[in-house]
């Protein structure tokens, strides 16, 4: 290796391997998954609907949705191991590190953790898909002093997350709002956390092994957790008037200001009006239109100086919060959708598999000898 190759921090512009999960149409500026743009997946199917496809590349028939839909329904309860373990860990806990440890949980009790054949990893990816809820939903009611809600199979998938959370099945519209939400977290392409668990999987280590390392990358404020920093920024303003004099600090201050910027998107963050579109019912739904204003007012602003756009996470974290999530559950919601997208590339780096381990070109001190 010479002097002169160029180093490309964070992989940036890198195309490592194929896939044939989701891509960026760089005409359309959309998000395509197994071809189908993103934007009409959200408009007309369930996430339920949408996790098959990631998994199987089609979308299911009558039949095909039927049973897998009676698999998860089938698998959606809290088990004891992992309502045991996640009772050990302190409520002051981030609920990621809470969500990494009961996936663990969950591999380590798994008898076929180590089967990597395509339908062992099917299955483990739909058993993640189902008791995900659960383990989000008891870890927000369990810190605000609140027992589990056990699940109930006559409802959605959406629907039941809600329930388990809340207590109660909410409104279509916010059913409907967290079911767009669910489907526009779910996959795109080579993230950090994607990323990771295809290193992960390269080494011919467990699916399980995979997906905690994956909820361990999306926790970063630069990836997943800036969902969560979005709400901070609007708790932090207050109010729509406040944004021009918080920018100017923020900004002084060289902060970085999360929501905003895509790496992959360079005309804006192709998902952001479907997500927009959702906020927009649900502010309607509980009369805030104080957040709208805010959420228009930092938008505006903010593009205007710097030129760079909102991504999901700027219209996600609001929405979140109306819903009535707390804030720090806001990445773990990520990750109940995100599942799937990852374990749909556990199983394609799988099936294609190349221990991924790249050069670096070393910096340090000359070669030197102990005397």
């Amino acid at each position: 290796m010479t002097e002169t190759q160029e180093i490309k921090k964070g992989l940036a512009g890198v195309v490592v391997d194929y896939t044939a999960i989701s891509k960026v149409n760089p005409d359309t500026n959309s998000l395509l998954y197994r071809g189908y743009p993103l934007q009409e997946l959200a408009a007309s199917q369930s996430f339920e609907e949408v996790a098959y496809l990631l998994w199987h590349g089609e979308l299911p028939d009558a039949s095909q949705l039927a049973e897998f839909l009676r698999v998860e329904v089938s698998q959606r309860g809290l088990d004891a191991s992992v309502k045991a373990a996640i009772d050990l860990l302190p409520t002051t806990a981030h609920p990621m590190d809470v969500t990494r440890t009961a996936v663990s949980v969950i591999g380590a009790c798994d008898p076929n953790a180590d089967d990597a054949s395509p339908e062992a990893n099917l299955a483990k990816s739909i058993r993640l898909f189902a008791k995900l809820p659960a383990i989000v939903a008891y870890d927000q009611r369990r810190r605000r002093g609140q027992e589990a809600v056990a699940a109930r199979d006559d409802l959605n998938y959406s629907e039941n997350f809600l329930y388990m959370t809340f207590g109660e099945v909410p409104a279509p519209v916010v059913v409907a709002a967290f079911n767009v939400s669910m489907i526009l977290y779910a996959e795109h392409s080579f993230n950090a956390s994607t990323f990771t668990a295809r290193v992960i999987t390269s080494t011919m280590s467990d699916l399980y092994s995979a997906v905690t390392g994956a909820v361990g990358a999306l926790k970063g404020p630069l990836h997943g957790g800036a969902n969560e920093a979005v709400m901070h920024v609007f708790d932090e303003i207050g109010e729509a008037s406040a944004v021009g004099a918080w920018l100017d600090t923020a900004l002084a201050e060289k902060r970085k200001i999360m929501g905003f910027g895509h790496r992959v998107y360079k005309s804006g963050d192709s998902r952001v009006p479907t997500m927009e579109a959702s906020l927009r019912t649900l502010i309607e739904h509980y009369n805030r239109p104080d957040m709208q204003e805010l959420y228009d007012a930092l938008e505006a602003d903010f593009v205007a100086r710097k030129g760079i756009y909102p991504n999901l996470d700027y219209p996600s974290g609001p929405a979140y919060n109306l819903m009535g999530f707390d804030t720090v559950t806001f990445t773990p919601l990520f990750v109940a959708a995100r599942v799937t997208g990852w374990t749909a590339h556990v199983i394609e780096q799988a099936a294609s598999n190349a221990l991924i381990r790249p050069l670096s070109l070393y910096n340090g001190v000359d070669e030197r000898h102990v005397k």
